[in-house]
């Protein structure tokens, strides 16, 4: 059996690269802050995710393909080809769905990295035996090695982008997925040889180079297109007074207090244990400011929370909230005593085992007129 000599063009191998962390990008931002959201909302994010990153996956396949120079004229197969980009698509939404309808637990959040792992390993060998007049023939080293790679960085990759949903941790994860996806395809392609064919393996119409570089180029369009419809979203600032959360489909962490029924409570988007919950505005008794997040403190319970002290304040002091202090906002109903010392006070919340919480100077003023 006699191997092809091949080798890769550095332009494309550099452009599928870009492929790969833009599809990350966009797939991960568009699935984020999709607690705050309704239910048909949450579906309708986790569709375009799956096809941002799942097309992703897909398009910097073939991008690195189509850099592919082998000695010998090749085609693809197109049944094939477009299998391999559905079965991209639907692991990825397999392990979306994990992440944003199944409680998230440390297990949920790495099943779904290695069924995304899983995805980029079937989409790149089933878009593989789509090649027609020459055959892959794959070493165990290579085959081993990329799977052990793909499953870990997916893992690595959903794990810091879903640990804490914001900017910085978006940008690691979209990191992680695109060296997940370009080392995979390279550590397996170091693991293939190629052998000619005579006949052609026919299962579906053949499409040359030239057709699948359009096919390319227009899903490249796209994924990009999408990256800067998402990355608009991080220069447009939240507006002031908005409205308090309205998510009485998501498990609260006091789902039998009687007020949650209402329609208009306001719920706080609080992650304990690896998984989400939505605390009742009226079950809190304070916030506190935790560097760029928040502590947020029931009777019997704390929580950490994404938003940062200053979007807490945008949303719950619409509904009753009086901010003390630069780092702390408190519940009114819940305070039992409030004590004046000079020029700052504190608030205390009777026989509960929670800190008091310091009144600063400058909101001492507000503090006596709602408190007494």
């Amino acid at each position: 059996m006699e191997f092809l000599d091949f080798a890769h063009n550095p332009w494309l191998v550099a452009v599928s690269l870009a492929v790969a962390l833009v599809a990350g990008a966009t797939g991960l931002s568009l699935t984020r802050d999709l607690s705050e959201k309704s239910v048909s909302q949450r579906k309708l994010a986790v569709a375009l995710g799956a096809v941002a990153l799942g097309g992703g996956i897909w398009s910097m396949h073939f991008v690195a393909m189509l850099g592919l120079k082998l000695p010998i004229l090749f085609y693809y197969d197109a049944a094939i080809t477009l299998a391999s980009a559905l079965i991209a698509i639907l692991m990825v939404a397999l392990a979306l769905l994990l992440l944003h309808f199944v409680r998230r637990t440390p297990v949920t959040i790495v099943a779904a990295g290695a069924i995304v792992g899983a995805g980029i390993l079937t989409m790149h060998y089933v878009g593989m035996a789509g090649m027609q007049l020459c055959r892959p023939v794959y070493t165990v080293s290579g085959v081993i090695g990329s799977s052990v790679l793909a499953i870990a960085l997916c893992i690595l990759a959903i794990g810091i982008a879903y640990s804490v949903r914001s900017n910085r941790t978006i940008v690691i994860g979209t990191l992680c997925f695109g060296a997940a996806v370009f080392s995979v395809h390279f550590l397996a392609m170091q693991g293939t040889n190629f052998v000619a064919l005579d006949n052609i393996r026919e299962f579906g119409p053949m499409i040359s180079n030239e057709i699948m570089a359009v096919g390319v180029i227009l899903s490249s369009f796209v994924i990009f297109g999408a990256f800067l419809w998402v990355g608009t979203t991080y220069l447009v600032p939240v507006q002031s007074g908005a409205a308090p959360i309205d998510e009485l489909n998501e498990p609260s962490a006091n789902s039998g207090a009687s007020s949650l029924s209402e329609t208009n409570v306001a719920r706080i988007p609080c992650e304990r244990d690896g998984g989400k919950v939505f605390v009742a505005a009226s079950d809190v008794v304070f916030v506190r400011a935790d560097g760029h997040y928040t502590q947020v403190y029931t009777e019997t319970d704390k929580y950490f929370c994404v938003w940062p002290i200053t979007e807490a304040v945008k949303r719950l002091v619409p509904c009753g909230f009086l901010r003390v202090h630069r780092s702390y906002l408190v519940n009114p109903k819940k305070v039992v005593r409030f004590e004046r010392n000079k020029d700052k006070g504190q608030c205390t919340f009777g026989d509960s085992d929670l800190p008091p919480v310091p009144v600063s100077r400058s909101n001492l003023k507000e503090a006596q007129s709602a408190f007494g």
